[in-house]
């Protein structure tokens, strides 16, 4: 008789279920919606535990000097299932009350999201703004997800034989544990042991400064040893508090999100005593989700791939006219790219030599589409949209930006583009998986050798890679001049000449993409790997 599945919580900051959750910000969100959605699919055990962003992450416009701007609204969601559970998380010297809501409305596996929007609550509007506000805010936040989280699933009786932290945001809710055992009498260092074989941890941030770090003074004002000593929450992240540290030293297994990922992770990490071992499990996109059922059918049949590609560019050419009023002509080779703007990944890379482009622009040799939105406090991400859309005024007919990017423009742009554009300075992209959607949907991926690509490129069978995996200081003029060569002596000439061979690109990209990449693969391994 099969032993049964190992009954999951998975926790994270933000999840990316569908355009009308307003609960995410980017790739780490989708991640984590894509996970529940293929653990319905596959009748696993698993919830999700997340915060009620009453207030979204940001609207992101344009103004009338090119430059983003950011607007909050306040959202409500009929669609939720009051659960009748009030959790109490302590945060400085207040009583903070947190609401738990459901959501199983896209198919996934249940949702449970705490709300500080209460009468009377103090620190209301902690759920108001995904990474909005200070320090201060930002742990408090953690504190609800983390101890409100656990505190939650005991209130609802939801039994859990493994907790998963996306990323180091729950990491309270080890705390949490630990606290809970030191209240029954259990010595710290074996309560740390006992919880720590019932957890697991992914890290996603392959750069030591992007990992969140704070000082014991912060934690103490803010009420967050949740009754532990400091000499017991330096022991689990440092001094001062890394909280990538602490989910390490708190999990029996950690990951990083792909292969090149978990080399860069393992070194980052190495000299944590007492950490987990870092595994590789690359990430996976939920393929009911991001691929057109038009795509799946015709490479499936042996139908016509190439007519169903073109009903896709064309919505998605209409779609552009009607919000930037620009004609693409459907015949000319269409590169997308949409991100987080953030300098790594260098959204403007294309346009590095301004004449070599233009004038393959000019010429009705190629159209781009871009999509991105800044964290509201990065400058630099925002200066990189402002130049964008500058040289989209350039070109206008021929480049366009789209404002507001979301999960609607994203899927629209992987379905609808030829070629999908990724050029991450490498190894600072941990996985990214816009490409893999537009991978199982037969849109070829241009990209950097970083990331998920490394284990999926073949050139010129299933996409291209330009720049080789260089990682020099002078990686933004070889990459340039790497995408050029490719863009100009391969990409083009297939498309404009050879139609055929891009054809079966496209089906080799959806072999290669539509289960190597997919969600039920990435939480198949989840299960053999990390929970079992």
């Amino acid at each position: 008789m099969d032993e049964p599945m190992p009954r999951v919580a998975y926790f994270c900051m933000e999840f990316g279920l569908h355009e009308n959750l307003h609960i995410y910000a980017g790739g780490l969100g989708i991640l984590a919606g894509d996970i529940l959605k293929a653990a319905a699919d596959e009748q696993r055990p698993m919830v999700g535990i997340g915060l009620l962003w009453r207030q979204d992450y940001t609207e992101q416009w344009i103004d009338e000097n090119d430059r983003p701007y950011d607007c909050y609204h306040e959202y409500r969601y009929d669609f939720l299932e009051d659960m009748g559970v009030v959790v109490t998380v302590p945060i400085q010297d207040l009583q903070v009350r947190a609401k738990v809501w459901k959501c199983t409305a896209f198919g996934n596996a249940p949702l449970y999201l705490l709300d500080t929007y209460l009468p009377d609550n103090p620190y209301w509007n902690l759920t108001a703004q995904l990474y909005g506000g200070f320090e201060e805010e930002r742990i408090a936040q953690e504190m609800i997800l983390g101890i409100g989280g656990i505190r939650a699933l005991q209130a609802l009786g939801i039994p859990v034989d493994i907790y998963h932290f996306n990323d180091s945001h729950a990491v309270f809710a080890g705390v949490e544990l630990i606290r809970q055992q030191i209240a029954n009498g259990v010595p710290f260092m074996d309560a740390l042991w006992s919880v720590k074989q019932h957890i697991v941890f992914t890290t996603h941030t392959p750069v030591a400064a992007g990992n969140e770090v704070h000082a014991h003074r912060m934690l103490q004002y803010m009420n967050a040893y949740d009754g532990l000593t400091r000499e017991q929450i330096t022991a689990l992240g440092g001094d001062p508090f890394s909280m990538t540290a602490a989910g390490i030293r708190l999990s029996c297994r950690a990951n990083a999100v792909s292969q090149l990922h978990g080399h860069t992770a393992r070194d980052m990490w190495k000299n944590i005593p007492g950490g987990s071992d870092i595994l590789s499990i690359t990430n996976g996109v939920h393929n009911g989700t991001w691929q057109d059922d038009s795509i799946r059918q015709a490479h499936a049949s042996g139908g016509d791939l190439w007519a169903a590609h073109m009903a896709l560019k064309r919505t998605m050419i209409d779609s552009i006219e009607q919000t930037n009023g620009v004609s693409f002509d459907e015949k000319v080779l269409t590169i997308g790219f949409a991100r987080r703007a953030t300098p790594y990944k260098r959204s403007d890379l294309i346009f590095s030599d301004r004449q070599l482009i233009g004038d393959l622009l000019r010429n009705h040799r190629l159209q781009i589409v871009l999509s991105g939105k800044a964290h509201p406090n990065d400058m630099a991400g925002k200066a990189t949209i402002t130049n964008i859309v500058r040289i989209a005024k350039e070109f206008p007919d021929h480049v366009v930006f789209l404002q507001d990017y979301d999960m609607a423009i994203g899927k629209m742009l992987t379905r609808g583009c030829d070629v999908w554009l990724n050029n991450p300075v490498r190894p600072m992209e941990a996985s990214g998986t816009s490409g893999m959607k537009a991978a199982m949907n037969g849109v070829l991926n241009l990209s950097t050798l970083d990331g998920w690509w490394p284990e999926g490129c073949q050139h010129g069978v299933n996409g291209w890679q330009f720049g080789g995996g260089y990682e020099g200081y002078d990686a933004n003029q070889v990459d340039v001049t790497s995408l050029y060569q490719v863009l100009t002596g391969e990409v083009l000439p297939t498309y404009e000449t050879r139609r055929d061979a891009w054809v079966a690109m496209m089906h080799a990209s959806i072999d290669m993409a539509q289960y190597q990449f997919s969600a039920a693969r990435m939480i198949k391994e989840y299960y053999e790997k990390m929970y079992s």
